[in-house]
């Protein structure tokens, strides 16, 4: 498998250029977001870099202490981040967790929308297209780290994996799932599914109602994949990611309900 090329001294991973690009291209598509909102579009620039600092930090934080089963086969438990500090800044030993990412993300936005005196919830729905391009091309980049395959398949679209990356007990099993191609084309769908509600629904939408249903729709998409997922994590025999998205999504429901009853000005209506 290609996983990437050297440039003299420099090493390119395809995984992670196409982490970059997605970002990039989630970037700019939150500045036409934000043109079309009436934003200036330099407040996406100031919060592109605090967004990927904390997202990428709360994303590392949610992999040490909810390792992958693959991880924890390589001895790269929550234990051994907490008696190894040098690994826990190795951000190219383990992984990331979206949640975290989630998580880091949504108190940077807080602070920054708090001290430029803007809308937290503006601000969400600015980036919510965003974060769905973002994710749908950064999840192609698992094909090159043969990782994130779901269950042993026989279906015309299965990908082999090779032995050197298989979790224990599947070593004989040649063919899996595409886990990542599915994630990547329902995040393509929710890029959509946010478009259409947001020009559908664009008199009754309230600030935030956007990045929500975002939020809703990745959280379902995840929660079903989840069974798929062989390389899940575990806390007390728990999938934790599971039960994360699963909180999610009726959190979101919940919220979503109570705002239509509690009425409001929608975020198109003048002011």
């Amino acid at each position: 498998m290609f996983e990437g090329f050297s440039l003299g001294p420099l090493t390119f991973r395809l995984n992670g250029l196409l982490l970059v690009l997605g970002l990039a291209v989630g970037a700019l598509l939150a500045v036409r977001e934000a043109q079309k909102r009436n934003y200036d579009p330099e407040t996406i620039y100031y919060l592109f870099l605090p967004l990927v600092i904390w997202g990428t930090i709360g994303a590392r934080l949610w992999h040490i202490f909810t390792p992958p089963l693959s991880s924890v086969q390589l001895g790269l438990t929550t234990e051994y981040y907490l008696t190894h500090f040098l690994d826990v800044l190795a951000f190219w030993l383990g992984g990331y967790g979206i949640p975290g990412a989630w998580i880091g993300g949504s108190i940077a936005l807080f602070f920054f929308a708090r001290r430029s005196e803007l809308s937290f919830w503006e601000l969400t729905d600015i980036l919510a297209p965003g974060l769905a391009l973002a994710q749908a091309i950064g999840r192609l980049g698992n094909y090159f780290n043969q990782e994130l395959y779901g269950l042993p398949t026989t279906l015309p679209w299965k990908i082999y994996i090779e032995p050197a990356y298989r979790l224990t007990g599947f070593e004989t099993m040649d063919f899996y799932h595409p886990l990542f191609a599915y994630e990547a084309i329902l995040n393509f769908a929710n890029l959509i599914f946010l478009f259409w509600i947001a020009r559908r629904f664009a008199n009754i939408l309230k600030a935030g109602d956007l990045f929500l249903a975002y939020l809703g729709f990745y959280s379902f998409v995840r929660f079903l994949l989840e069974f798929l997922r062989l390389d899940v994590a575990l806390v007390s025999g728990v999938n934790i990611n599971q039960i994360f998205f699963a909180v999610v999504f009726v959190g979101v429901g919940l919220i979503l309900g109570a705002r239509q009853l509690a009425g409001g000005r929608p975020v198109n209506s003048s002011s």
